[in-house]
């Protein structure tokens, strides 16, 4: 894979009609925020196993001018998402399918509306139905996607069995091959409705009206009031300086602190080489420390948690650095989830960049699709805990914590670079090594293209172990292998698990490299 280099703008998504979709916007003359609303859209439409207008988004934003805004559009869970309800239907724990584990309000849409004021007062004037356009167009029919054909389903008997899912996700009695026809006809009369109506509708008009109608009826805890009460929120970012550079990414309940604390860790293990033993065991352990922290400070931004502040001092984070041992892998306690999302990027002529990251979290979330609107639910909520003493304690109105994150790095050369990855637990962890490849001096599609690691405990098995990509170098395999290391070496070269990155990188003298990864059905385009 080769980097792309544009020079005006740029995009990069893990599918090609999504990344297309955002070029066109910047051809006529649009934005870096109403290229990434056309991309949101049209992924949508075209990667439904990995996101949809029924889950939540979080935008990162640079102006031209330095300012930068973060919006969180993650939904709260609905009004009947109690514990002791959850505790009276039997359940120890939210199920992963299904209704009830549809049971938080869908955020992204909301972010999409923000998003559009925003880049109005930043310019944009190209309309809704512009920017829906090709997501519109894809919903009568487009190519099913290699990854989409290829991907394991967990608890594929309950998601099947989800209300609406067969019917919309089947051909055949199955998922179809790639390459074949699909459509969603459904979904696109809900986008072109909406590119007509304004995005508010889909909370406070006809819409919201017949998404709360079949959330009653399939049995969902979340109410017509919970939708119409939605709105997005704009935050102020976590920003973590390190020398020459500053990291910014999104705040809690995101885990933008844990790729944070990744990243300052391994800053303080004095690593000089790329791909060596140092590189990847020191990045493994600064991941294993810092995701040991989500679960107390990742959690609704209005509820009593960690100040991620404290987190980032240099006291903290030498303190925590000191107990990372080079020569031994620290045990590991924490049984982290997996989960299904895309991250992409835009950055425009004015320097104007994006962030952007958009999920279901699961597989197809919660397997539950909407018939009036072809709408496939979340199950984002499933990271809610019944037991009312945990930090992430499910309660009506309260947001679950978010494995997704947004991050931005300003150089103190100029350059502004927008980069992430999908993953689950495994972004903090993907996004370390593609950024550290960079630094190491790989370049973009380079740091995009080596081989991965990701420590976690995979869907039902006993405990969490480090999984490699067979393409390490294996004699860094033997020596993570002697210090202590459980691995699991995962062959075929590029692997979905790994994440699907992306990364953009704009220079002083305005030319952006770009390029998105092999793994997915993506790329990268501009102008």
């Amino acid at each position: 894979m080769e980097t792309q280099t544009f020079s005006k703008a740029a995009v990069a998504a893990p599918h090609l009609d999504a990344a297309r979709a955002g070029k066109a916007i910047l051809a006529e003359g649009g934005n870096a925020v109403e290229a990434m609303l056309a991309m949101a859209a049209t992924i949508a439409v075209v990667y439904p196993h990995m996101n949809g207008i029924g889950g939540d988004g979080f935008w990162t934003i640079r102006e031209a001018n330095g300012r930068v805004r973060v919006i969180e559009a993650c939904g709260f869970a609905g009004a009947n998402a109690t514990i002791a309800a959850y505790r009276d239907a039997g359940h120890d724990i939210i199920p992963r399918r299904g209704p009830l584990a549809a049971l938080t309000v869908p955020g992204a849409v909301g972010g999409w509306a923000m998003a559009l004021e925003l880049a109005r007062s930043l310019g944009g004037r190209l309309s809704a139905r512009t920017l829906l356009h090709d997501a519109i167009e894809k919903a009568r029919g487009y190519r099913q996607s290699k990854s989409e054909a290829r991907y394991k389903h967990r608890e594929s008997a309950t998601l099947y069995a989800a209300p609406g899912f067969a019917q919309n996700y089947f051909v055949d009695g199955k998922i179809p091959a790639a390459s074949e026809a699909r459509r969603n006809e459904r979904l696109g009369d809900t986008l072109a409705h909406l590119a007509e109506a304004g995005f508010e509708d889909f909370y406070r008009g006809d819409v919201g009206r017949e998404l709360s109608a079949d959330l009653e009826r399939i049995g969902a805890p979340v109410t017509r009031e919970d939708i119409s009460r939605y709105r997005s929120v704009l935050r102020e970012p976590l920003r973590f300086d390190l020398p020459g550079r500053a990291l910014i990414n999104t705040p809690p309940p995101t885990v933008g602190l844990i790729s944070l604390v990744t990243l300052g860790l391994f800053e303080r293990l004095g690593v000089e080489r790329a791909e060596t033993f140092e590189h990847i065991h020191g990045l493994v352990e600064a991941s294993k420390r810092a995701l040991a922290l989500r679960d107390a400070a990742c959690v609704d931004f209005d509820a009593p948690r960690l100040d991620p502040a404290s987190f980032l001092s240099s006291k903290f984070l030498e303190r925590a650095a000191a107990k990372i041992d080079l020569t031994r892998a620290a045990a590991w306690p924490l049984a982290p989830e997996e989960g299904d999302t895309i991250w992409m990027g835009a950055i425009d002529a004015s320097g104007l960049a994006v962030s952007y990251i958009q999920s279901l979290f699961w597989e197809y979330g919660s397997g539950c699709v909407l018939p009036a609107t072809g709408v496939l639910l979340q199950n984002r909520g499933v990271s809610f805990s019944l037991d009312a003493a945990h930090p992430n304690a499910l309660a009506p109105g309260k947001k679950p914590m978010h494995t997704l994150n947004a991050p931005l790095c300003v150089f103190g050369d100029g350059r502004v670079m927008s980069y992430g990855s999908m993953g689950g637990d495994g972004q903090p962890q993907f996004q370390a090594q593609i950024f550290s490849r960079y630094m190491f001096g790989a370049g973009v599609a380079g740091a995009i293209d080596a081989p991965r690691f990701r420590f976690d405990k995979r869907w039902g098995a006993p405990r969490a172990t480090l999984k490699l990509e067979d393409r390490f170098d294996p004699s860094i395999v033997s020596r993570l292998d002697a210090v202590g290391h459980e691995i699991e070496v995962i062959g075929d070269g590029f692997i979905d698990q790994f994440g699907h990155a992306g990364m953009l990188v704009r220079h002083r003298d305005g030319r952006i490299e770009a390029a998105h990864d092999p793994r997915s059905d993506g790329g990268a385009e501009g102008i």
